[in-house]
């Protein structure tokens, strides 16, 4: 019950300038699913006595979250409301669903090749082999410090790059 309790003292800390982050970077209609994710995973994880720099846990993990939605909604895989999907037959898989599909999983890897080597490097690592940063770091031969600066200009770049042309 204590992580619970920890976890709420955080909603109530960070939940504002977390929606604010949020608000600027996604769709409104989105932000308040989007913080409670962050905090779900929060909780998830147990107690925040192992994480250094919370805020910054926070905001890594709001990052990671909004790069996963991102994705979601390119591939057409986005969030659905529990009720609805009960109510609403499944869509079945189709030839234009998979084309869809494809055409958004290109448009990624090509927004990924577009980065500046460096940064596709770190993002590469952490994203798709899964490495911590102090891993990327060893192997890179940079600081801790300097990967997450690498993973958030990548994160950067990809969103601003698949953003929808209005």
């Amino acid at each position: 019950m204590e992580a619970a309790a920890d976890v709420r003292v955080l909603m109530i800390q960070y939940g504002p300038a977390l929606r604010r982050y949020f608000s600027k970077r996604a769709a409104a209609h989105d932000v308040d699913d989007l913080v409670q994710t962050v905090f779900l995973k929060m909780q998830a994880r147990g107690s925040k006595d192992a994480v250094d720099n919370i805020e910054r846990y926070l905001f890594r993990t709001a990052a990671s979250v909004l790069v996963d939605d991102l994705r979601q909604d390119s591939l057409g895989l986005r969030r659905h409301d529990v009720l609805s999907e009960a109510v609403e037959p499944i869509d079945e898989v189709s030839p234009e669903r998979i084309l869809i599909g494809q055409e958004s999983l290109e448009r990624i890897m090509a927004a990924v090749q577009a980065l500046p080597p460096r940064v596709a490097e770190a993002f590469i690592f952490h994203r798709f082999e899964e490495m911590t940063y102090d891993a990327i770091a060893r192997r890179m031969g940079v600081t801790r410090s300097a990967v997450e600066k690498l993973i958030m200009r990548a994160l950067d770049r990809l969103m601003a790059s698949l953003e929808p042309e209005s």
